[in-house]
């Protein structure tokens, strides 16, 4: 297949029968990404492979419930849980849907990529806590002192689960588009009938920096080995962060869902949301965000079943794999008009938008536009503040902006021009005027080039 599992250090943890295990199944996953799918005796291969894999995998999970409770680890009912999950659940759903498929290639993947995201997230999250190396103290959410100990919590586990040194570039993220993004949902129910949601947001350069690299992948771009792979090391990611939740002792999945970018920044624009961090990894941007139970309850993605798992994540992939439009950040403080210029300009241009100047500011530090559409009188910081913070910053001098004005009188015209913008567009005009304007300065831009 191509991929192989790769061996780190770091996730030995310290524990000599646990570790030997653990390569153990790290080394039966690599005979089977080593098998040849062309061969005539592959689904033979396969299915022996497959059953020596569980084997091991269920004395591995009986030997080590039996270490835990000899040590009286706090976290064993909850440890036990999550074994239970795996061989009662995922593993006899895979089984099913490789035998309803004949063992096609794609489930085949879809096995592969399950089992090495479960593999690494749980040796790298659960079993290290079994030795105390996971640790804290975080106990609640939104006092501004614990969202503090929630930020070094999630630092932690990232650089646990794959040896980065994250930095916390925003603790109020709103939603805003950085680079290529996947977007993750899981909504989980406690015994209590309480539940609670969250959204994980991997750029996905940082998939593929991270997750792509631990299964040996070569693809440039997520597949649904990565996929599948990010899947399960993020649910292992959040059974650690729930287990700092009270009310959350106890819980389960209930179902998960991957969103466009449209139905994620949705929720920012219409509920309120708990908690929304925005981490820089040094490989890619990475979100986390609490919702509160009762949102997303409509526009969702399909929900992801055992049953429809390969279909859901090769349709996402292909959606996510955008034409390569340019980008345009429009801002404007009225949502008439952002809404008109964007219903106006979609079809042929990626075209995100901001509310406010700082927020248009942010907007171009997560994900570079080709043009700004400026508004030039806004409330508290104007079109004209923000074009001087842009042509301040070195990175972002020669990034084109165009005003966008409601005056059409003379001494206001001159006024904007006076700021040498890269032009500028009446809000008046005909909107078939306002795309032909946009798009000459499109077609201008590549003759120059």
């Amino acid at each position: 297949m191509g991929n192989q599992l790769v061996w780190q250090d770091r996730f030995n943890i310290g524990v000599e029968f646990i570790d030997r295990e653990h390569k153990k199944l790290f080394s039966i996953m690599n005979k089977l990404f080593s098998s040849d799918a062309n061969d005539e005796n592959s689904q033979w291969v396969f299915q022996e492979g497959i059953k020596y894999f569980k084997r091991h995998a269920m004395k591995h999970f009986a030997e080590e419930e039996v270490y835990m409770a000899s040590i009286g680890y706090i976290g064993f009912e909850t440890h036990r849980r999550l074994h239970d999950n795996f061989r009662l659940k995922t593993l006899p759903a895979l089984e099913k849907e490789l035998e309803r498929t004949n063992y096609s290639q794609e489930a085949v993947d879809h096995f592969m990529g399950v089992c090495a995201g479960w593999l690494i997230g749980h040796t790298l999250t659960e079993d290290r806590a079994i030795t105390g190396k996971v640790t804290s103290n975080w106990i609640g959410l939104l006092p501004e002192e614990e969202q503090a100990a929630m930020r070094e919590v999630i630092k932690q586990l990232l650089n646990d689960l794959f040896g980065l040194k994250a930095k916390v570039i925003s603790s109020n993220y709103g939603g805003e588009k950085f680079g290529k993004g996947i977007y993750y949902r899981l909504a989980y129910v406690t015994q209590e009938g309480d539940t609670w949601e969250t959204i994980l947001v991997f750029e996905e350069k940082l998939l593929l920096n991270t997750m792509g690299q631990i299964i040996g992948t070569v693809a440039e771009e997520v597949d649904t080995m990565v996929m599948n792979a990010t899947r399960y090391t993020a649910q292992q990611f959040l059974n650690r962060i729930s287990e700092h939740f009270p009310s959350a002792a106890m819980y389960e999945l209930r179902e998960e869902n991957l969103l466009t970018y449209e139905q994620f920044n949705a929720t920012f624009a219409r509920e309120h949301v708990q908690c929304s961090l925005l981490f820089d990894t040094g490989e890619g941007y990475f979100a986390y965000c609490i919702i509160a139970p009762h949102l997303l309850q409509n526009g969702l993605g399909t929900s992801i079943t055992a049953e429809n798992a390969m279909a859901e994540i090769k349709e996402y992939l292909k959606k996510n794999e955008e034409v390569k439009k340019k980008k345009i950040l429009l801002v404007d403080d009225s949502d008439v008009v952002r809404h008109a210029i964007k219903g106006l300009l979609e079809e042929d241009y990626q075209v995100s938008m901001a509310n406010s100047g700082l927020s248009a500011f942010r907007g171009i530090t997560l994900d570079r536009p080709d043009l700004v559409l400026l508004d030039y009188e806004m409330p508290v910081c104007d079109g004209r503040q923000v074009l001087e913070m842009i042509r301040s910053e070195k990175e972002m001098a020669d990034i084109p902006v165009i005003f966008l004005t409601g005056r059409v009188d003379r001494q206001s015209v001159e006024k904007v021009k006076a700021l040498k913008p890269d032009g500028y567009l009446v809000k008046s005009l005909n909107p078939a005027e306002i795309k032909k304007n946009i798009d000459v300065f499109f077609e201008r831009q590549n003759v120059q080039a």
